[in-house]
């Protein structure tokens, strides 16, 4: 597990601000491909958040494992398990082809494909991998060189969900409905209230990382790092006990009965 493991710098201060800058759109444009396509660029035990792809692996590859790997080779996509579970998939696809296997994934909060390194600046696809397990201001570099290399800059400015979703996921977005999701996600973080990127951020089921530790270790449950239904239940508990409104979601009211 450790070979993968880094940094995972957050996001810093201002750096959302200075990607959407550079790329011409405003700062709710990239949130909301950060939340489509992973909800932060990490998973709780630090390495970078991935999908294996094994029908990508298969073409890599020509085939030759298909037969014997159809779990991790085939011409169909599927198979995902999802998570750190992704891992599994691709360590054994790295035992078999580890360049292919490693392009074959998508890395971090982008989930930009492994096959891209050399095209956004790395010479390699490890030294890709490695800034992957660096930092999300990593991430960052990689999503704006990717979005202005393939001239996807316009498509964010002018917030033409269907062109930029068929250019960055490619035609399989429609099935996904990436467009739909875009357009609800931008909604959501286009009308929110302005914040930086160190403001304590509202936790609630589905989220991830270090800041859920804490509302864990909190709470006096195991601090996996993961908001799943055995957190949100301690939530509501201490809500009712501390006179809240008992919603599982840890706003600021919350948040500061807490001590945080």
């Amino acid at each position: 597990m450790t070979e993968f493991t880094g940094p995972a710098t957050r996001f810093s201060e201002g750096a959302i601000q200075k990607a959407a800058d550079d790329i011409g759109c405003d700062v709710a444009a990239v949130k909301a491909v950060i939340d489509v396509e992973s909800r932060g660029g990490f998973l709780p035990d630090t390495r970078p958040k991935i999908l294996f792809e094994r029908h990508v692996f298969s073409k890599r590859t020509g085939g030759r494992f298909d037969a014997s790997h159809p779990d991790i080779s085939s011409r169909d996509p599927g198979g995902y398990k999802g998570g750190a579970a992704e891992y599994d998939r691709l360590l054994a696809a790295a035992a078999l082809d580890r360049k292919a296997a490693l392009e074959s994934a998508s890395w971090g909060a982008f989930q930009i494909m492994g096959y891209h390194a050399t095209s956004l600046g790395s010479p390699d696809v490890e030294a890709f991998c490695r800034g992957m397990c660096n930092s999300e201001d990593d991430h960052l570099k990689a999503f704006v060189s990717f979005v202005q290399l393939n001239k996807l800059d316009d498509e964010l400015c002018r917030r033409d969900w269907a062109g930029f979703a068929r250019g960055y996921n490619g035609p399989a977005y429609l099935k996904n409905r990436y467009d739909a999701k875009l357009a609800a996600a931008y909604t959501l973080h286009s009308i929110a209230p302005p914040r930086t990127e160190g403001t304590q951020r509202t936790l609630k089921m589905g989220d991830e990382g270090e800041d859920v530790k804490w509302l864990q270790g909190k709470l006096g449950v195991t601090p996996d790092g993961d908001f799943g239904p055995a957190t949100k239940n301690a939530v509501i508990a201490f809500q009712k006990q501390h006179g809240l409104g008992a919603d599982g979601i840890v706003g600021a009211r919350t948040r500061q009965a807490l001590g945080g």
